[in-house]
């Protein structure tokens, strides 16, 4: 019987020894049939094999030599890129920049850009959460309420899953391979914990028995153990490392790609929205702060809780059902009440991030400020609102620290000290109770064999065994205690988690509702007039001119609230050659002209005209206060463009320097050091320099339209003049806001904003004609007018004088001390 059923069920090693021979046979028999081979087919398969390996060589070298060859020209390109601070763009819109890496060598780094599809599949996540997390979008801001405070629930849950599907897009992605590679190395972590246990308890048993050579085998296998588990700690923190930094650079070109871009979320983020405020520290550090804190979740959690399920299976052959029961019992009493007594880290640190940033802004601001402050000497004015900035962040931190503390000390007393003695009075069940987990292997071993163990003997060998099942639930319960403290710390972790996940997910919710243009009006009441939710006019960028027609010109304020309206209804076009100045009082909306035609402030009511800003029949916008923007001097004229932007334009230096030239800087390139010097150029060169770089740029792009927002108040008459003639010489049409008059001997027509009583009426008329020259006169009358005063004024002007003095000279009598006695008497004397 014992035969047939070898037969019937053969054993692995003996299928393994059959597979090995059957295998072993085929090779010599192949072997036996090509040594009986005819010695020509000998020859044909020495031939065939010379010219296989000849082939081989010949392909593999000039593989060699293409890689090498490819490799090269890319290592000059992206030297040449960085140094011309250009990218490379491609046929589908991706960008390859080069950064630069040690030992002058570059690194390529390959951005592909969000696709709008994406943007349309997750704006339901971020702008129409599911109710049930509690965040319903509120319908007078258009994003999910704020009312849900940052903590362990389901609208946390939705937040994060939510950030995961950018930062993890498809089961395919690197970031992907890189939480499997993660897991892996956490389920060996986990076996070689156990491994170490029970070798750790044979190393004690063997040395109770005094069994040398099995002792010696044992160390010299634990230390081999010892540096795979060391290399696997290790290896687990870099794998953790990459994962935080394949989150932070997904995330951070997605919020990018939603923040710069055509739409200028950029700025109707900080000036029209009001959302969220220091975008830069939501960008710059939150984001970062959140990628650890999710990267760090998978070993802080998933190790645990691998860790749990793993060692309790093997307490449970060990311990029994009743060490098992009072092991989870333990740890169910201690969690609870550890989460019924934890604080919320989650809101505490959400308002931390706030006061960082708050405090962050502060000092930016002064920087941004400097001159302006020194000018004022508002250093002390300043002071007060940093050191009460910082008073701010110092009491919440304050506040953060002494909750951390009073939690820590009990949590430290509950998981190092309860659980150890919990420990250690679960692993003495089988010393001092063995019937209980004897009883428990009894029943195990005859389910599976179907007759019980021996009961155990009193011997040597059973102290020894006794010591090593000991030493190995020891330590088993010490890598259980261990697991379940880092499980409850990571709790606290997790509570951490969600405040930085609440406030990248306003960020990214905030920058979706900027794009989309989420704003709707309430339900219960009517909206603010002029709010972003009451925006019903059309901008419209291939028109051949620039147009407005009944459109409101509207400062903005932010969301929710209305804006200020400055005209109720403006009208007016601009043909190519009809040059227009616009002019007017301060605060009549001359500058609000210039943001509404850019599509920075919205149309409110009526239709906005204008050509598409890029392109050489396009428009272009000249800022108030000039911009220099960070690069070589070539960077400073050609911006936006890059140089190799320029070179594929077919422009070189030679014509930079002819537009230099008709702009009065053509020292530059000689007083700097050239084309290729990078300098801080907003504080190298002049205010006047400034302006005139920026008319630089206008002649290298040569737009059909150009906006020039007060471009040469710093520029003296004779150089203004010419600048203006040039731009008009090249076919721009220039549509200029300025207060000086001088400048309408360069325009066709004048649009004169601030009329009226209430100054919020217009008037648009041609230069030279009869209602133009009419105005002009009345305003010489004016003047002359107040010359005839002038005479009275200076006769009154001398009689305050000599009242002044009248008045100066009784003062001074009066105030003067009189001598003393002794310095009289000395005088006489």
């Amino acid at each position: 019987m014992a035969a047939q059923s070898t037969l019937r069920h053969p054993q692995p090693t003996d299928r393994f020894s059959r597979l090995f021979d059957r295998l072993y046979e085929k090779l010599i028999t192949s072997v036996d049939s090509w040594q009986h081979r005819s010695p020509r087919s000998k020859r044909t398969t020495r031939l065939i094999a010379a010219l296989a390996l000849t082939l081989t060589i010949i392909t593999t070298s000039y593989g060699g030599y293409r890689y090498r060859r490819r490799k090269r020209k890319e290592r000059e390109e992206g030297r040449t890129l960085v140094r011309m601070n250009s990218s490379k763009k491609l046929d589908d819109g991706t960008r390859v920049i080069y950064v630069p890496y040690k030992d002058g060598q570059t690194r390529r780094v390959t951005i592909h850009p969000t696709k709008a599809t994406t943007f349309d599949a997750h704006r339901r996540l971020f702008l129409n959460p599911p109710v049930q997390t509690g965040m319903v979008r509120d319908p007078s801001l258009g994003v999910p309420s704020s009312s849900i405070k940052p903590g362990m629930n389901l609208a946390f849950l939705h937040q994060y899953m939510s950030l995961m599907s950018i930062m993890v897009p498809r089961w395919r992605s690197k970031e992907s391979a890189l939480l499997v590679m993660l897991s892996v190395s956490l389920i060996a972590r986990t076996w070689l914990s156990i491994f170490t246990a029970k070798l750790e308890g044979r190393i004690n048993g063997d040395l109770v028995a005094a069994k040398g050579r099995p002792f010696l085998k044992s160390l010299c296998l634990f230390l081999g153990v010892g540096i795979l588990g060391a290399s696997e700690n290790h290896y687990i923190k870099y794998l953790q490392a990459k994962v935080s930094i394949a989150f932070r650079t997904r995330l951070t070109r997605y919020i990018h790609d939603l923040y710069v871009n055509p739409s200028m979320a950029y700025y109707k983020l900080h000036n029209l929205d009001g959302g969220v405020a220091h975008a830069d520290q939501y960008i710059t550090q939150d984001v970062t702060l959140f990628c650890d804190q999710a990267a760090s979740l998978f070993s802080s959690i998933g190790k645990p809780l691998v860790d749990l399920f793993v060692l309790n299976f093997q307490l449970y052959h060990s311990l029994g059902r009743f060490g098992v029961a009072a092991l989870l019992t333990n740890y169910f009493t201690t969690a609870t009440l550890l989460q019924n007594m934890a604080p919320p880290f989650g809101r505490l640190k959400a308002l931390e991030g706030l006061k960082e940033g708050q405090f962050r802004a502060l000092h930016s601001r002064l920087i941004a400020n400097a001159e302006e402050v020194a000018f004022y000497a508002g250093g002390p004015t300043e002071k007060v609102q940093l050191e009460r900035g910082f008073k701010e962040l110092r009491t919440v931190m304050q506040g953060l620290y002494k909750v951390r503390v009073a939690y820590n000390m009990l949590e430290d007393f509950v998981i190092k000290y309860c659980w150890s003695a919990s420990g250690y009075l679960i692993t003495s069940i089988p010393v001092f109770l063995p019937m209980i987990t004897q009883l428990a292997h009894d029943r195990t071993t005859a389910r599976d064999t179907g007759k019980a163990r021996l009961p155990p003997t009193t011997d040597d060998s059973s102290s020894s065994n006794r010591m090593t099942q000991f030493v190995t639930n020891k330590n088993i319960m010490l890598n259980l205690g261990d697991a379940g403290s880092r499980l409850m710390y990571s709790m606290k972790d997790l509570s951490e988690l969600a405040g930085y996940t609440s406030r990248v997910f306003t960020l990214v919710s905030t920058l979706h509702r900027v794009n989309a243009n989420a704003y709707y009006k309430p339900r219960n009441r009517y909206p603010e007039l002029y709010s972003l939710a009451d925006v019903d006019g059309t901008l419209a960028k291939s028109f051949d001119g620039v147009r407005l027609e009944n459109v409101p010109v509207v400062a903005p304020a932010l969301f929710p609230m209305g804006g200020e309206e400055l005209i109720e209804s403006l009208t007016f076009q601009v043909k190519a050659g009809d040059h227009v100045l616009i002019t007017g009082p301060n605060g009549a909306g001359k500058s609000a002209v210039a943001r509404i035609v850019a599509g920075l402030w919205p149309t409110f009511r009526g239709i906005t005209a204008r050509p598409r800003v890029t392109g050489e029949d396009g428009i272009m916008f000249i800022p108030q206060r000039p911009y220099l923007t960070v690069g070589t001097l070539r960077d400073q004229v050609i911006y936006p463009h890059t140089e190799m932007d320029m070179q594929q334009a077919d422009r070189r230096d030679a014509q930079l320097q002819i537009i230099l030239e008709q702009t009065r800087l053509g020292y530059l390139p000689e007083r700097e050091g050239g084309w290729d010097t990078k300098k801080t150029w907003k504080d190298v060169l002049s205010g006047g320099e400034k302006q005139r770089m920026q008319i630089a740029r206008l002649l290298y792009h040569e737009p059909r339209y150009a906006f020039i927002d007060e471009g040469t108040s710093a520029v003296s008459s004779d150089v203004e003049g010419l600048l203006y003639e040039t731009c008009k010489g090249v076919g721009i049409t220039l549509i200029t806001i300025s207060t000086r008059a001088s400048l309408k001997r360069y325009h066709d027509f004048t649009l004169t904003l601030g009329l009226g009583d209430d100054a919020s009426g217009y008037e648009f008329q041609r230069i030279g004609t009869q209602s133009e020259r009419e105005s002009v006169e009345a305003e010489v009358r004016e003047l002359r007018d107040r010359l005839a005063h002038v005479e009275e004024w200076k006769r009154r002007r001398d009689e305050i004088d000599e009242e002044l003095k009248q008045v100066w000279t009784v003062e001074k009598e009066e105030e003067a001390p009189e001598e003393p006695e002794s310095n009289a008497t000395e005088g006489q004397i």
